[in-house]
């Protein structure tokens, strides 16, 4: 039998949506766009550039608004207790200089992310770590001769849960599922662990 390692995505899964955060700190309700509404990541992030651009917003007004985001209920414990089981990995299309605030409240879990490219504090573009990087950790862990069950919530998520073995959607809105119905979906994380558990 396989070893079992749980790939996950971060934000909407395990804590807030950031760019959500910062759009209504900021009172900018352009940057509520995010993977859920957009499914190319480049364009996505080309819009909310240049939405920072325009209305001034630095690295450092960014990050003072993670710091103030707290975990979704529950996710340190659902995370404990999957952590007890198997390896887990956070796959996300964050970014090192957004994520630590609350990889900190997390238990300081694997993330596997982008980098920004930031100069004198105003961000100027981002460097992926690699294209389509959930879908490629994925297949190389299976590589690895891991069996994969894998979560997530948005369209970034789903090339990822497809290359799993096993792929779920948790606290996913309603067009995402309507579009990959073969996912089984569950809005809470006692659900989501039932789930892993069976899929062992």
């Amino acid at each position: 039998m396989k070893q079992s390692i749980v790939t996950l995505d971060m934000e909407g899964v395990l804590t807030p949506e950031i760019w959500i955060a910062v759009a209504e700190k900021a009172g900018i309700p352009e940057l509520r766009r995010t993977t859920r509404d957009e499914p190319d990541y480049d364009q996505l992030m080309r819009y909310r550039m240049d939405l920072l651009a325009r209305h001034g917003l630095k690295l450092s007004d960014i990050q003072g608004v993670i710091g103030t985001l707290r975990p979704l209920p529950g996710a340190l414990e659902f995370l404990d207790e999957l952590r007890a089981l198997m390896q887990v990995i956070i796959l996300s299309d964050t970014f090192e200089q957004f994520a630590t605030p609350l990889l900190r409240q997390l238990a300081w879990p694997t993330l596997l992310c982008h980098r920004l490219v930031v100069e004198e504090d105003r961000i100027t573009g981002y460097q992926l770590r690699v294209p389509d990087q959930k879908k490629k950790t994925v297949a190389a862990l299976k590589g690895l001769n891991y069996h994969v069950i894998s979560a997530g919530d948005s369209f970034n998520d789903t090339a990822m849960l497809m290359e799993a073995n096993v792929g779920f959607l948790i606290h996913a809105p309603e067009n995402v599922k309507r579009q990959f119905p073969q996912f089984p979906a569950v809005e809470n994380h006692a659900d989501l662990l039932g789930l892993i558990r069976a899929a062992l």
